[in-house]
């Protein structure tokens, strides 16, 4: 039980570095086309693996001796996630997009219940069901608000493989827990490898041009599209999956709250309610039925 408590603590720090995501792209004026930002972030996150690898004496080639479904599973999700997501911004709205590619979550916490010898708890699907609605009212606020158009089919059906495809590597990366988190290194070179190819074939090179510019692409590149994904796969092969999926939707919260420090956004009714709804939904899922009790004693005194 322990074990599984420290996996789900480290596993959680993806969630505060993907919580970054929004400041540290403000920072690059979204002059960089999509593809090539994928590519010089997993590049730097590529890199950041092989001096760790160093540090420990390793040339790091031995994590390249995996199962092809490994490397599937593993790439397949990295790229495939982003490919759709990006392509799915050029053909829908990007409040929609964000409604939509942020059910991954919720189908962690009832992919999860398909795992030999879990089960889907009522808790946990409200809990996550509450804490869905806190992360919409997030992405509410951003904009006048969303109208579905079925013009727009083609980017709904590609933010909704972005959420499958996510939630599916989360979960079936259970399969894989034998395989050391050092194979992420590799992961991030060959999806950078991927969107360079992307890039150069559908993309105008962009450099960027101040430090603030190239403060934002390090940053993602070592944090929200870096160590979170070593954190995540660390977290989800050995921790509690289903608490993992819920407690992902403070990802929103936590990227409001730094703009909101950052100047770029203030705060809202809106935010305060989702804020309220993330950590209840958290609570739910998270507590026992004792743990609930005891809280809800506790706060009416």
């Amino acid at each position: 039980m322990e074990q599984i408590q420290k996996a789900t603590w480290i596993g959680s720090i993806s969630i505060l570095l993907w919580g970054m995501l929004a400041l540290f792209t403000q920072m690059t004026d979204g002059r960089i086309p999509p593809f090539q930002m994928i590519a010089m972030t997993f590049s730097i996150a590529f890199l950041m693996m092989l001096m760790n690898w160093w540090r420990k004496g390793e040339s790091g080639l031995q994590y390249l001796r995996q199962p092809i479904p490994v490397w599937v599973l593993g790439v397949g999700s990295y790229f495939g996630y982003h490919f759709c997501y990006f392509a799915a911004m050029n053909n829908a709205p990007a409040v929609d997009v964000s409604l939509i590619a942020y059910l991954w979550p919720l189908f962690i916490v009832l992919f999860a219940a398909l795992l030999p010898g879990e089960s889907l708890l009522l808790k946990q699907v409200v809990g996550a069901l509450v804490a869905l609605f806190g992360c919409w009212l997030i992405i509410a606020n951003k904009a006048e608000g969303s109208s579905f158009d079925i013009e727009h089919m083609q980017g709904y059906l590609l933010a909704f493989a972005c959420a499958l495809i996510w939630s599916s590597y989360s979960v079936l990366s259970r399969f894989v827990k034998q395989v050391s988190t050092d194979v992420v290194g590799w992961y991030c070179f060959f999806t950078a490898l991927l969107a360079w190819f992307a890039h150069l074939y559908w993309e105008e090179s962009v450099q960027p041009e101040t430090f603030k510019h190239w403060l934002g692409v390090i940053g993602l590149g070592l944090g929200p599209m870096g160590l979170a994904f070593f954190t995540w796969d660390y977290g989800v092969k050995r921790g509690n999956l289903p608490l993992l999926g819920v407690l992902s939707y403070s990802a929103p919260l936590i990227s409001v709250l730094l703009l909101i420090i950052w100047g770029e956004t203030r705060l809202t009714l809106n935010l305060v309610l989702a804020c309220v709804a993330i950590v209840v939904g958290s609570l739910i899922a998270g507590l026992s039925l004792r743990q609930l009790k005891v809280l809800s004693a506790n706060f009416k005194r």
